[in-house]
């Protein structure tokens, strides 16, 4: 069993149950009402355009080597990480929005990301020729994104106390994975992880918080919604920048997606953090 399906393995397993989780908590009347009252063109032209050229024009000004810049790339064209319903619930921010943005944004990812990506590595001269499956890509996403967010919420909708019943033990399940991912990705990449330098890390750091802040400002007066937009425009959807620089590139550009993501994930958390913190106090 080779380290690429283990990770994969992992990685859908804590995907496919962290999103049934969140499903079971939702109707889907409250995921459509949610969905309704934003400002969606905006938010996509915000993902798949300006972030991404902010990305491509802070590699252009840094000067970062090839694999570098095509991590950042590839992790700037895929918004809306999975784990953005969890950030939500754990921010006490609109969990169904957070639902309904992270299950459609991967149907469009599927097709945008393969295109901005190619459309950036014409703009920092990539030599090679690229070749993205977005068959595969379309199958992973609803396998480990929609397909068990769906799911969840016809669970929640048949049978409502079995959901709220088991919906805990399915969330310790996928964190478990979760972590278990994580924890052998880094291992198996962590001497090309160590070879990236502060710099590159410093700059995804700047994107990331430009990004968020633009998402922030697209979020509308409530402030549940500003959030899941603000996390949702800031952390990058790793699972799917992760199978693109498998399908098309070498084990650095992997270690420079997985750098940058984990920056990212602990970039959420402190976000996520701090606004617990600010609501308590307030609370308090």
């Amino acid at each position: 069993m080779d380290n690429e399906f283990i990770i994969r393995l992992l990685t859908i397993g804590s995907l496919a149950g962290l999103l049934l989780a969140v499903g079971m908590k939702l109707s889907i009347e409250q995921v459509l009402e949610a969905l309704c009252k934003r400002r969606f063109t905006l938010i996509v032209i915000a993902n798949f355009a300006i972030v991404p050229a902010i990305a491509l024009a802070v590699t252009q000004f840094c000067g970062f080597r090839t694999e570098i810049s095509i991590g950042m790339i590839l992790l700037a064209a895929a918004p809306f990480a999975p784990v953005v319903p969890v950030f939500a619930r754990m921010a006490q921010a609109d969990l169904a929005l957070a639902a309904a943005l992270t299950a459609l944004f991967p149907l469009l990812s599927v097709f945008l990301t393969p295109l901005i990506c190619r459309m950036a590595l014409k703009a920092i001269a990539f030599p090679g020729a690229v070749q993205f499956h977005v068959s595969e890509a379309l199958i992973v996403m609803l396998a480990t994104i929609v397909l068990p967010l769906g799911f969840g919420i016809a669970i929640n909708h048949v049978t409502l106390v079995f959901a709220r019943k088991t919906v805990r033990q399915v969330e310790i399940f996928s964190e478990m994975a979760g972590a278990a991912s994580l924890a052998f990705v880094t291992s198996t990449a962590w001497p090309a992880i160590t070879s990236i330098r502060w710099r590159p890390l410093a700059a995804r750091s700047v994107v990331g918080e430009i990004s968020l802040l633009l998402g922030y400002s697209l979020g509308g007066p409530d402030l549940g919604s500003r959030r899941v937009i603000g996390l949702g425009t800031s952390n990058r959807n790793i699972a799917l920048a992760l199978l693109l620089a498998l399908q098309a590139f070498g084990i650095r550009v992997v270690s420079a997606v997985v750098a940058n993501g984990l920056l990212l994930i602990l970039l959420g958390l402190v976000h996520v953090a701090f606004w617990r913190f600010k609501g308590q106090r307030a609370s308090g």
